[in-house]
């Protein structure tokens, strides 16, 4: 299952925290602070915008996947399950962008 993958690369950026920073990219990330991490996930959503524009799918695919990736990282360092945010779009699923939209508005 997709989700799966996501369940066991987030175990691996907890592990991660703890490692020494010249040993791990992730590791060097969580060292560097939230400002690096934020940083970096702004060129991934970046770069994905222009494989999008670019029309080659398998771009769109790699930019995807470490957008994706860096954004794991951001949840992991701030403490948030990813769980949470599949178990939101699971709340969603069903539901008009619309229907979304106006429930977020009166809570």
């Amino acid at each position: 299952m997709p989700d799966d993958i996501l369940r066991q690369l987030a175990k691996v950026l907890e592990q991660r925290k703890q490692a020494d920073p010249d040993s791990s990219y992730v590791a060097g990330l969580y060292h560097k602070g939230l400002d690096s991490i934020l940083k970096k996930v702004g060129e991934e959503a970046t770069e994905t915008v222009i494989a999008a524009k670019g029309g080659n799918a398998d771009e769109l695919v790699y930019e995807t996947a470490d957008l994706w990736f860096h954004t794991l990282v951001l949840l992991v360092h701030q403490g948030v399950d990813p769980d949470r945010v599949l178990n939101e779009l699971e709340r969603r699923f069903g539901l008009s962008g619309l229907e979304e939209k106006a429930a977020r508005k009166g809570s």
